[in-house]
């Protein structure tokens, strides 16, 4: 991650992709389209000489969907589409690779939708989630449908919490929660955890005065020298417990490396959220 991005000059919403897509994602999901669906094209060796023809007996299944695609999403008049595949290859790609980032993911959503193998559906939106995953965009196939998993409002919570933290352990843990979730080459989503709820812990100790201390004896201590809400204060009670227990993400998972993006995504939230609290309640 970029030094911009590690310290909230950059928003976190361009690491995490909300609202646009890049290069590599477009590339990928293109990836995802060719493996399950135009790989699928037959050669026609009944025609005059050998061609990919959509209409050839073998590409039934893919005729059927580049009519649809040609009809419902583009809206052309079928007379329009031609046979070839290359041609139709070569429209799908012009169109895929210039058009807006909202507008890819209503293509490969139709794709999901209209092809008439489920199965095939199935495995495309399994290998797009994964794509996503891995490119660290902030939306997902679920139920065939691509549903947003973070929110214009998460996004603003983690940057004005890196925005809002001095240079020091906070914002230190933040950065550092912030590039292990969103490294495309190797994410540590337990860490990524570890390091979020490890700011909570840092500005809990800075506020107070304390160099010791575990969060829940911290969190008390900092209700009574400011105004923390009870069920807040046992809520993050229990988040460090879920990351620091026999059972937490510091001992059960040293073994196996189970926490997913998700959850990854919502300590960081969360903890960022709290962040921006105690540091609003300190200045109210």
């Amino acid at each position: 991650m970029r030094f911009s991005q590690r310290h909230g000059y950059t928003p976190i919403k361009e690491t995490i992709q909300l609202k646009s897509i890049d290069e590599e994602t477009r590339n990928a999901l293109w990836n995802a389209l060719n493996l399950h669906y135009w790989s699928t094209i037959q050669w026609d060796d009944d025609f005059l000489q050998k061609s990919l023809r959509l209409s050839y007996h073998g590409n039934l299944h893919l005729h059927l969907l580049c009519r649809s695609i040609w009809m419902f999403f583009f809206k052309k008049p079928i007379d329009t589409m031609p046979d070839g595949w290359n041609e139709i290859c070569k429209h799908l790609r012009g169109f895929f690779f210039k058009c807006k980032w909202y507008e890819v993911y209503d293509l490969v959503e139709f794709i999901a939708k209209e092809y008439p193998i489920e199965i095939t559906n199935s495995k495309f939106q399994r290998d797009a989630n994964s794509f996503l995953e891995s490119e660290v965009a902030g939306y997902r196939f679920v139920d065939g449908h691509i549903i947003e998993i973070t929110a214009e409002e998460e996004m603003e919570a983690v940057e004005g919490a890196v925005a809002s933290a001095k240079a020091g352990p906070v914002r230190e843990h933040l950065g550092r929660a912030i590039e292990l979730l969103s490294d495309r080459r190797a994410p540590d989503y337990r860490n990524s955890i570890k390091e979020s709820i490890s700011a909570v812990e840092a500005l809990v100790k800075v506020t107070c005065g304390a160099e010791k201390g575990t969060l829940g004896e911290l969190l008390k201590e900092l209700g009574r020298r400011h105004p923390v809400h009870p069920a807040l204060e046992a809520a993050f009670g229990k988040l460090y417990g879920y990351t620091s227990d026999a059972k937490g993400i510091r001992h059960a998972l040293m073994e196996e490396d189970s926490a997913t993006f998700e959850e990854a995504k919502f300590m960081l939230v969360v903890c960022s959220a709290f962040v921006n609290y105690v540091r609003g309640g300190l200045k109210a």
